[in-house]
């Protein structure tokens, strides 16, 4: 499916909110490996479907669609303990960034523009992942599932990353790379752009979204190539 690029200069924004696995963090790949093995394991076969509906999902939205999808005998609670265990190792040494990461993050960094994260990821998995990657200490605040009362695809943690940096909605980009969050951010009233990891884009997505991109290269582009 081709990329959408945006057909005029993006508009005004004085903030930009990254969601982090698969947007911010290259996570999300290696994730997938780990929940097909886990499920293999358990004795429960993941199927493309499933997965793609727990990306950029909550714990709690998660719990409910396994469940849905296997029967209650699902042991959910090993489940997560499991792949939160072999995520930790596989991220022991090294968490790595989608490409134009450091760029873009520079960039915002050297033009004061602030930037938060707003994840559905738990506070001790967001920090702790961020700080691997190196790039923590880049972002004004961070949203967690442990913030907020609604995650995703509720606004709240995209209205409440706005709050924090003290930006009003409008005036700040979404970059998401899930359906769950594209649906979040644009609710907020955010500029969202999506840049797609697992998952493509559907129309009612697409429609969503102010652009769809290949790279966060390509986002730094369009913001500032005219600046």
């Amino acid at each position: 499916m081709p990329t959408t690029l945006p057909t005029a200069p993006l508009k005004p924004f004085s903030a930009i909110v990254f969601d982090m696995d698969g947007t911010l963090l290259d996570t999300e790949m290696v994730f997938k490996e780990i929940v097909w093995d886990v499920s293999a394991d358990l004795g429960f076969e993941m199927t493309d479907l499933i997965h793609h509906a727990m990306v950029g999902s909550s714990h709690e939205t998660t719990n409910k669609l396994l469940v849905e999808a296997y029967g209650v005998s699902f042991p959910y609670t090993i489940f997560d303990e499991k792949c939160r265990t072999l995520m930790r190792e596989r991220m022991e040494d090294v968490v790595p960034v989608k490409p134009g990461v450091h760029e873009l993050l520079a960039e915002l960094k050297a033009r004061r523009i602030p930037a938060a994260v707003a994840t559905s990821s738990r506070a001790p998995h967001a920090l702790g992942h961020l700080g691997g990657a190196g790039i923590l200490s880049m972002f004004e605040a961070v949203v967690t599932r442990d913030d907020v009362i609604n995650p995703k695809p509720h606004p709240e943690p995209y209205l409440m990353a706005a709050r924090r940096l003290g930006i009003e909605p409008e005036l700040c980009i979404a970059v998401e790379d899930s359906h769950t969050g594209v649906r979040a951010a644009h609710a907020a009233g955010l500029q969202t752009i999506m840049v797609p990891d697992l998952v493509r884009p559907s129309d009612e997505i697409r429609a969503l979204c102010i652009a769809v991109m290949d790279s966060l290269h390509d986002l730094r582009h369009a913001a500032f190539a005219a600046a």
